[in-house]
């Protein structure tokens, strides 16, 4: 996959955005970033869109900002003159996708079709965008369409919203999602930065789905974990489970027979993808990890390297 739609993966949201006004652009974008979305469509259906690409990518040029409804390849240089890193368009055109691809600029061309497909293979795309997707089949019709073209990837867009993410995102072969929830063209025009940084706050939040899984303490030795460990289940009526390196009470208390990590122990936080919740805490809120812990080829768990309150705490997969 090219690097910009593995970045565009690692993110999993893209903001699709209309702007009518170019100085409107820079807040915009403010807003994206400062809500965790360092990602931008900005559809090519006005007079405006290759200005507010270009302040955009001048003003944050970490931000990976994209061109959409791009319908030819004059647009394709507008955008590109102006900064894009990707180019979206709503249906498939083999012009505009042989003119991208001899530009060796990205383009993820709309798909709702296995004839669409087709010439997304031939063309030499393993990214194609769906749409529209809700009313195209949504998630049921993608995953029919997956089966026989095994090595394409999806990024649907339309109808696509806080209730229906993580159900697209949980399907492997969708790589992001693109939507207008979290920039809707009142706010924009209404200049209502901070809502739209609260509604991008909340795409993130739903989509990574922090929770707690669990507590760990630490304890001098085994005896006095079983100790703890005993109690807990004796007040609470939890069952407990011996493990190797020490044992639960239920699934919320683990007590470990020995000093592990953190001062007093660690806080297990699950998430619903681990790999973008690492981009997220690491590009926009400046985390630092430790090394993951793998499980096959796949990140299971991963520190972080600071201690909170005294505790370790590390991400888990979902």
């Amino acid at each position: 996959m090219n690097a910009v739609l593995e970045q565009i993966s690692k993110i999993g949201i893209v903001p699709v955005v209309k702007i009518d006004r170019a100085e409107d652009a820079l807040p915009l974008a403010k807003a994206l970033c400062a809500g965790g979305l360092p990602c931008a469509e900005v559809t090519f259906r006005t007079g405006a869109a290759a200005e507010a690409i270009k302040i955009m990518t001048t003003n944050f040029p970490d931000m990976c900002v994209g061109a959409g409804t791009v319908l030819n390849a004059e647009q394709v240089d507008a955008a590109v003159e102006a900064g894009a890193k990707f180019i979206v368009s709503p249906g498939l055109n083999p012009r505009t996708v042989k003119y991208c691809i001899e530009k060796n600029v990205p383009i993820t061309p709309g798909t709702s079709s296995p004839s669409d497909i087709e010439q997304a293979i031939e063309l030499g795309l393993d990214v194609v965008k769906f749409f529209p997707a809700e009313q195209s089949g949504g998630l049921a019709k993608i995953k029919a369409m997956a089966a026989p073209y095994v090595n394409m990837k999806f990024m649907p867009t339309g109808g696509i919203n806080a209730g229906n993410l993580t159900s697209y995102l949980d399907f492997n072969k969708i790589i992001a999602c693109g939507g207008s929830w979290m920039v809707p063209g009142d706010l924009i025009n209404a200049g209502e930065w901070d809502k739209i940084e609260q509604l991008t706050r909340e795409a993130v939040q739903t989509m990574l789905g922090f929770e707690l899984a669990h507590i760990g303490i630490n304890s001098e030795s085994k005896e006095e974990a079983d100790k703890t460990v005993n109690r807990l289940s004796f007040l609470f009526g939890t069952p407990v489970k011996v493990g190797s390196g020490g044992s639960f009470a239920g699934t919320i208390v683990e007590v470990l027979n020995a000093k592990g990590r953190g001062s007093h122990g660690h806080i297990a936080i699950r998430t619903n993808y681990i790999v973008r919740a690492i981009n997220y805490m690491s590009t926009v809120l400046g985390v630092e990890f430790e090394e993951p812990i793998m499980k096959g080829d796949k990140i299971n768990a991963i520190y972080l390297k600071e201690e909170i309150g005294g505790f370790a705490v590390h991400l888990l997969q979902k």
